[in-house]
């Protein structure tokens, strides 16, 4: 049987070179804690960091209630319910993905400003005046950032929950039944203790976007780490100090994992399911059916067609305005660093799924997961990681240049395409990466022994064996890096070039000198493209095993 050509150590070396390149920005974050920026910290101590903390710590917890109840009820009633529309409602609950937070924000200021329709309405129907003459809520708050963050973020916790109420046994289901327990009784003692690691593991995802996120928070004069961070750097012109600030904020997600981690214990959770089982399904009164279709539609409404239907009016009303030259322009911009970075990140989680594959060993094992650890990384804190080092690399280098040579190079590093996509690359490597070892992983053993058999090597195995096989999975994992790049705003305000704009961006430059409407195309544009990874992932759920049989 001919030898592999790359031997164990080589794919090692690969693979923990990918690793250390993408957790530099991390492992410079956490150089930065000795540094001295005690006369910085005083003035945040005495003025602003203890407001990020609490609205920090209030967000999070705001959030996580509501995407945790929204996301396991819709999930229990379209699983295990009967009524009317449970079939559209499958699918439409993911809607909201495709709607970033802070479009969200955007939309619902202009809808309940003041001279937005819902007040407008209201002092036209009842007569009022002025707003001495009625209360209205401020949208622009920290409870409007918890129901916007919150609109957009339930489907995390439905979608885990949802697929862990498919896989649970029939025998167990029936057995409560059989028991006595009706249909509250087992979802509380039966399917909600089996569901607990899928719906705490949705709900961690969901809290680590909270934290990552920037323009909602910013937008509703909410003031948090992520918007600190921001603050310190290009304010205050404090890179330290915006560093030590990062730390903060990854103390916030590594206590996100030990939570998730400590909320299993020691339980064990088995499963002894049939994919070919029908689930029984509950069918509803009309008072039920009738609470259950307005639990599904509210959070579908207010998430995607509400905010949806009025990008697309704004968009239509003017489109020369919102279709423009430089919409154009922002839209290459945005599809170029998509498309580049998407081909990289299928490429290297291409490389490391595979030797992973070929030599599980605790080297390669660790390098991967330290690899995909950027996921939980707020972009932030990614940008200031990045742009700490390169900037002192740019500046030694033209300190070198001038001394030797008398020239001056300026920044070779800050501030290009390259390093903006090496940001994406260290924040959306883990999306790619899960997918395309979940796609590997499903191709037997025995294939790779037969290619060897016949003379290739392992690169030809890999060609022309397992990338064929493996094709669906990787289109998948680019388009949920493409979109995620294409939504992705924190990391690129901080290192994107100067004059080099993108959708979101345009977005959120628009939206904040209240020009919503010349906003509307753009917003509309990521929107659309949002709507990708809710079409793949309806189309996988509608794979699942039926659940139409009835108790």
């Amino acid at each position: 049987m001919p030898a592999r050509h790359f031997p164990a150590y080589l794919w090692t070396v690969v693979v923990g070179a990918i690793a250390l390149l993408l957790a530099a920005p991390v492992l410079v974050i956490l150089s930065t804690i000795l540094a001295d920026t005690a006369e910085v910290w005083r003035h945040l101590a005495e003025t602003v960091l203890w407001t990020y903390v609490m609205n920090s710590l209030w967000l999070m917890l705001g959030v996580g209630v509501g995407v945790t109840v929204i996301g396991t009820a819709t999930a229990w009633l379209v699983t295990m319910c009967q009524f009317p529309g449970r079939w559209l409602f499958q699918w439409a609950l993911l809607l909201p993905l495709a709607a970033p937070a802070y479009i969200l924000a955007y939309v619902y200021t202009e809808v309940l400003a003041f001279y937005g329709p819902v007040q407008t309405g209201l002092r036209n129907t009842f007569g009022w005046e002025s707003v001495a003459d009625y209360w209205f809520p401020n949208v622009r708050s920290l409870w409007g950032a918890i129901l916007m963050l919150t609109l957009v973020l339930y489907p995390y916790v439905y979608l885990l929950a949802r697929s862990a109420f498919l896989s649970q046994s029939v025998a167990t289901l029936e057995a409560s039944r059989n028991l006595g327990c009706g249909p509250w009784q087992s979802f509380f003692t039966v399917a909600l203790p089996l569901a607990r690691p899928a719906i705490m593991a949705g709900l961690a995802l969901a809290l680590m976007e909270t934290l990552n996120d920037f323009a909602t928070v910013q937008f509703f004069s909410v003031d948090t780490f992520t918007t600190g961070i921001y603050r310190t750097w290009f304010g205050l012109d404090e890179r330290l100090a915006a560093a030590q600030l990062s730390v903060c904020l990854l103390l916030f997600v590594f206590w996100l994992v030990l939570l998730e981690r400590w909320s299993r214990g020691r339980a064990k959770y088995y499963q002894t399911v049939s994919s070919h089982q029908q689930l029984v399904s509950y069918r509803l009164s009309w008072r039920g059916a009738i609470a259950a279709i307005l639990t599904c539609l509210i959070p579908v409404s207010l998430g995607f067609l509400v905010p949806g239907g009025v990008l697309l009016q704004m968009a239509l009303e003017d489109p020369s305005q919102s279709f423009d030259q430089r919409f154009w322009e922002f839209a290459t911009h945005s599809l170029t660093l998509a498309v580049v970075t998407a081909a990289l990140a299928v490429v290297i989680a291409v490389l490391m799924a595979y030797g992973l594959r070929l030599y599980p060993t605790l080297g390669i094992r660790l390098a991967t997961q330290t690899a995909a650890m950027g996921y939980a990384i707020p972009g932030s804190v990614i940008a200031v990681g990045i742009l700490v080092p390169i900037g002192g690399l740019d500046n030694a280098i033209d300190a070198w240049m001038q001394a030797t040579f008398g020239i001056s190079t300026g920044l070779l590093l800050s501030g290009t395409i390259a390093a903006l996509v090496f940001a994406y690359l260290v924040r959306f490597l883990a999306v790619s990466f899960g997918t395309v070892e979940a796609s590997l992983t499903k191709i037997k053993p025995s294939l790779d022994d037969a290619a060897r058999s016949l003379g290739h090597s392992t690169l030809s195995t890999l060609v022309r064996v397992h990338i064929p096989l493996m094709a669906g999975g990787l289109l998948t994992a680019a388009t949920l890096v493409f979109v995620d790049v294409m939504k992705e705003l924190p990391a690129t305000l901080i290192v994107r070039p100067f004059n080099f704009d993108t959708l979101a961006v345009r977005v959120y430059n628009l939206a904040s000198d209240e020009r919503l409407a010349e906003a509307s195309g753009a917003a509309l544009a990521i929107v659309l493209v949002g709507l990708l990874p809710v079409i793949l992932l309806s189309l996988g759920m509608t794979r699942s095993r039926p659940t139409s049989k009835t108790g």
